[in-house]
């Protein structure tokens, strides 16, 4: 007989085999695929109401904003641009009730042209789900789950987000999930961030004393989020998944801004929402496979889900339950 954890391992993969697929089904570019993008919003809205919880819709309208290209990697040219007419929605869901502030857990919603998005980031999404089906009541009353839109040209749904969410004083630290699904056993599979040798010594050689396996889960943190990010190195050694945290030296708020411009190469580690939160002076980490440092499927027709890795997902997922428990219960 299946003992209850071994059944409850393998139903949790199922769910989020069955999230990927739906939500990798088509690409859901912005303005390319509007339509699927928006179907992907209502898949992601239902499910969250039906494992309980309050989805508030924040629609947002920008007739101009700074951002990038989301075109893939059909584009090289990555500069920043004045990006019009930018229609976007959030999607924030809390415990009916529950006053605030929050620990916001986030996930981006769209992808690039072309790309169906399965590790990128339809397994973010993926595991914000499952954690909002599997989060304790008590914690759960002190937790705001994040579905953002628009990070692919240039965090634009992530900014305004936490432009009004630190408007409201409502948000304590931030969990990012983007690019979470995909892990190899082969030596030399995962790259290691070009200019950042000698900052990430430490972490560079245990990657290298693995043959330079892709297995490992990777937290990026600063300083204010250090205690987070050793609380998920703990829980993850707790589910048998390896667990790299790689410390990023500059400061929250404006003066890490202002640091990036002085070192160039520490802004590899600014590749998704939780940078936003950061610029805002929030403790933030961000769980991440490293995206194209191990992946070769990433922003392409090929990044679908049957690439993913579903026994790791469940592991990342029971990882960030068991955080988000600990620190908001």
């Amino acid at each position: 007989m299946i003992d209850a954890e071994a059944r409850s391992r393998h139903d949790s993969r199922a769910r989020l085999r069955r999230d990927v697929d739906r939500l990798a089904a088509t690409p859901r570019h912005r303005t390319a695929n509007a339509a699927q993008l928006a179907s992907a919003r209502e898949y992601v809205c239902a499910e969250l109401r039906a494992a309980g919880w309050t989805v508030r819709r924040r629609e947002f309208h920008r007739r101009a904003v700074l951002g990038v290209s989301d075109l893939g990697r059909t584009d090289r040219r990555m500069a920043l641009r004045i990006l019009r007419n930018v229609h976007g929605g959030n999607l924030t869901a809390t415990i009916d009730g529950a006053p605030g502030p929050f620990v916001v857990v986030a996930a981006h919603l769209d992808s690039v042209l072309g790309a169906p998005g399965a590790d990128d980031n339809a397994s973010g999404v993926a595991v914000l789900l499952e954690l909002a089906r599997q989060l304790s009541d008590r914690a759960a009353r002190n937790v705001m789950l994040a579905v953002v839109d628009l990070e692919e040209a240039g965090r634009i749904g992530s900014r305004q987000l936490v432009r009004e969410l630190t408007r409201d004083r409502a948000v304590t630290a931030m969990i990012g999930l983007d690019a979470v699904g995909y892990y190899s056993s082969e030596p030399n599979s995962q790259a290691l961030p070009p200019g950042l040798r000698l900052l990430l010594r430490k972490q560079f050689r245990v990657i290298r004393a693995n043959r330079s396996r892709g297995d490992f889960l990777t937290v990026i943190c600063r300083r204010s989020s250090r205690r987070l990010a050793a609380g998920i190195a703990r829980a993850s050694a707790n589910r048998g998944l390896a667990c790299v945290v790689v410390p990023d030296p500059r400061p929250d708020g404006p003066a890490g801004v202002l640091a990036t411009a002085f070192a160039r190469p520490l802004a590899t580690l600014d590749r998704s929402d939780h940078a936003s939160f950061w610029r805002r002076g929030i403790p933030a980490v961000l769980l991440t496979d490293t995206a194209n440092l191990r992946n070769a499927t990433y922003h392409t027709p090929a990044d679908l889900p049957a690439t993913l890795d579903y026994a790791a997902l469940a592991k990342v997922a029971g990882v960030l339950v068991d955080t988000v428990n600990a620190i908001a219960g």
